[in-house]
């Protein structure tokens, strides 16, 4: 019985060990500047560490002091979790899946294009009554500002990794055929007939593109590589969450069945 507690306290250690890159995960992605204009996104996997590092100590203080109610309770609350975190991942790998980026012949950056994106992404972050709070945030951000402080000639500028929502929201489509004056101001389009978001891109830094369908591709295009990073953290704890709780319900097994059978030879003397 001694032996499968402390087995059970090792393991649940070991489990408040894997919530710590959950959480280091989480709060990275919270981070990011694109989803702080999506509140609801920022935070479920910053909850799920804590969740998990929460049961885990209940786990070790039931283990350590043999509180079986504790234990109990461990085994109950961390399969609901583990099942939670494995719903979490299969979504956010199934809905991050598509990519939307397409390459631009002589540019660093790709451009993106909105229906190339999950329809679950499409219709939960750039719907219509989604946008306007975001266009406003992405507005009030860093993000297109310091791009003129990063690149002075367009060489330097057409050369440039940009992330998806640079690329989206701070200059209009290649197509367009704009020329360029600096990172955030376009002028004498050559094909304005193009793209719908060509006559859209306005040089005032509150519109640039910011209610272009370039832009909304933008924003998903951040939100799939940076959800895809997490991925593989979640995937990695998952399975080492699952491996902790099999073997921590059968040292709970065992020591259940040896109370049974010294309370037997008891009752048997």
């Amino acid at each position: 019985m001694s032996l499968s507690n402390n087995i059970t306290a090792f393991l649940n250690f070991v489990a408040f060990m894997c919530s710590i890159p959950i959480i280091a995960a989480g709060t990275w992605l919270a981070s990011k500047p694109d989803n702080e204009c999506i509140h609801w996104l920022r935070w479920p996997v910053v909850f799920m560490g804590l969740a998990v590092m929460l049961v885990s100590l209940v786990g070790f203080v039931g283990a350590y002091w043999k509180k079986e109610g504790l234990l109990g309770v461990y085994l109950v609350c961390m399969a609901i979790l583990i099942i939670l975190l494995l719903v979490l991942l299969v979504l956010a790998f199934v809905v991050t899946r598509p990519n939307g980026a397409y390459l631009v012949p002589g540019r660093g950056y790709s451009e993106y294009r909105l229906a190339r994106f999950s329809s679950w992404l499409r219709n939960h972050i750039t719907s219509s009554d989604n946008w306007g709070k975001i266009r406003a945030c992405l507005a009030d951000s860093n993000i297109c500002p310091k791009l003129n402080n990063e690149f002075i000639t367009a060489d330097q500028f057409f050369a440039a990794h940009l992330s998806p929502i640079q690329s989206g929201c701070c200059k209009p489509p290649t197509i367009c055929g704009y020329q360029y004056m600096n990172p955030t101001v376009w002028n004498n389009p050559t094909n304005t007939i193009a793209d719908p978001d060509c006559s859209i891109w306005n040089n005032d830094p509150n519109q640039l593109c910011y209610n272009c369908d370039a832009c909304k591709a933008g924003l998903l295009g951040n939100i799939r590589k940076e959800w895809r990073k997490v991925n593989v953290i979640l995937i990695i704890t998952v399975v080492v969450l699952i491996w902790v709780y099999l073997i921590a319900c059968c040292a709970f097994r065992n020591a259940q069945t040896e109370q049974l059978f010294r309370r037997y030879k008891q009752g048997w003397a």
